[in-house]
């Protein structure tokens, strides 16, 4: 398919030009409810030369689309912004993808925000560098031994153990930028990292989740305000997200990642006269157009399962303790010992055979469970298929609209785009650039709901990712070749 780029804006800072920069944060949280941990709206300005660009980062779970931001709140912000005579295309707004709750009356708040921002503009210096944390994130897609693949959500349960034979990939890589006054004290602390943020449960009140924890380490321990970008976390989890023999915490994540950060920070030289740079394009993904089949598909497997489940004499009340006996005492599961010891062959006989029928009756129970728990996952991604079926032939056109902006701080470059990119995109990326200091961020500049692999897109499983999707398994190759050009662009 036609790739549709149309450029709307790019500007190059001069070499040599003194870099300025502000910040600010607010308190956006929805306090009508309960409260575990505050969400912030921060603002980072940046000005070199006739360069401003604003960037916002959002404890929120995302620009629009979902959540309580609307899809007017780009337009909103940027509109506000140009009293300062910031261009659109420089405001660049991305979302932690936390599920924290959000007041109403964000976009004043956020307008104000860089507008303190730009009331505080000093001279700095930038560095950037990189550091792993490998602790506190695991992909949450399952690749199972007949080919598909299937998700960790909190929506259903695992399959079975015997059944996994790997999982995907993971990108421990964590980019950080720093800005120092020019008496070198730090200003603000950019980290970019790739996991979703939902160790928090929604039973523990509003959350920032791990990212607000990171923050705050950061922010103690120099000073400075930090920033958290999410990268390409579409199927990335916290680590033991599906655990329920302990508590969900997400403050021990954030304590590490925060750890992470400040290792990586300390080791930056940062230096004046940072170049800024900033592009922003708008390109279109073709939609996808197979949800009937897929849905016809899910139907058909669907029958199947029905098919097979099994008539059981038992019901759970009796099915528990059968199961227990038949796995603690394989040998004499129904009675004691002595009965099996017993001279009279008919009372063995007999015994024998009623333990051969339980076995039976349990087997074809734990059979019937496992496919209830199938068609669960089955009926949960049915129901986002058609949700986007819906929504594909009221929007009328078979391309979708999605910007990719790319902006370069000192030698920090960023490319993003508005889906919740999965992580072997960000990978893909990062690989064929060929620059350490270069990060991929998805939840940017709107929402366009999961943008996965194509090899994901075509998963005959049916997990969140390929089905809670906008967009065809083409979108990949079109996405990718405009994210190189970015960064190139950016050089």
């Amino acid at each position: 398919m036609k790739i549709l780029c149309c450029l709307l804006f790019a500007c190059v800072a001069t070499a040599g030009a003194e870099m300025l920069a502000g910040v600010a944060k607010v308190d956006i949280t929805d306090r009508t409810g309960p409260v575990n941990d505050p969400c912030f709206a921060k603002a980072l300005v940046l000005k070199n030369g006739d360069t401003t660009v604003v960037l916002i980062t959002l404890d929120a779970v995302a620009v629009g689309g979902i959540g309580r931001i609307g899809n007017g709140f780009m337009a909103v912000v940027r509109t506000g912004l140009q009293e300062l005579g910031i261009p659109a295309p420089n405001v660049v707004v991305n979302a932690s993808h936390c599920h924290g709750i959000v007041r109403g009356d964000l976009e004043p708040l956020v307008i104000q925000a860089v507008k303190d921002a730009m009331k505080n503009l000093v001279p700095v210096k930038a560095g950037s560098g990189v550091d792993s944390e490998t602790r506190i994130s695991e992909n949450r897609r399952l690749k199972m031994k007949d080919g598909s693949t299937v998700d960790m959500r909190r929506a259903y349960s695992m399959p079975p153990d015997e059944a996994v034979a790997s999982v995907g990939p993971i990108d421990p890589q964590v980019g950080v930028l720093r800005l120092d006054r020019a008496d070198g004290t730090p200003l603000a602390v950019l980290y970019q990292f790739a996991c979703h943020p939902i160790m928090n449960p929604p039973s523990k009140g509003c959350s920032a989740d791990y990212p607000g924890f990171a923050s705050k380490v950061i922010e103690d321990a120099t000073g400075a305000m930090a920033f958290f970008v999410q990268g390409c976390g579409g199927d990335i989890n916290p680590v033991r997200y599906k655990e329920i023999t302990r508590t969900a915490d997400a403050e021990p994540l954030g304590a590490m990642l925060g750890a992470t950060v400040l290792a990586a920070a300390r080791q930056i030289e940062t230096k004046g006269d940072g170049v800024l740079k900033v592009s922003n394009a708008t390109i279109a993904v073709p939609r996808a157009a197979d949800y009937t089949a897929r849905i016809s598909n899910i139907e058909a497997e669907q029958k199947k399962l029905l098919a097979v489940l099994k008539p059981t004499n038992i019901n759970f009340k009796s099915f528990l303790p059968l199961l227990l006996q038949h796995k603690l005492w394989p040998d004499t599961p129904s009675h004691y010992s002595q009965s099996y010891l017993h001279d009279q062959a008919l009372d063995r006989k007999a015994i024998s055979q009623l333990d051969a029928d339980n076995r039976v009756l349990v087997e074809s129970y734990l059979a019937n469970i496992e496919i209830m728990e199938r068609l669960t996952r089955l009926n949960a991604n049915m129901a986002l298929l058609k949700m986007h079926l819906k929504q594909t032939q009221e929007a009328g056109k078979a391309t979708l609209d999605a910007e990719v902006c790319g902006l370069r701080i000192g030698d920090f470059k960023l490319v993003t785009f508005p889906g919740e990119v999965t992580v072997q995109v960000g990978l893909n990326i990062k690989k064929a650039a060929n620059d350490a200091r270069a990060f991929v961020s998805g939840y940017t500049n709107g929402y366009i709901w999961y943008t996965p692999t194509v090899e994901q897109r075509l998963n005959p499983g049916y997990a969140q990712e390929d089905c809670d999707t906008l967009v065809a398994p083409e979108w990949q190759k079109i996405f990718e070749t405009k994210a190189l050009e970015v960064l190139r662009d950016l050089n």
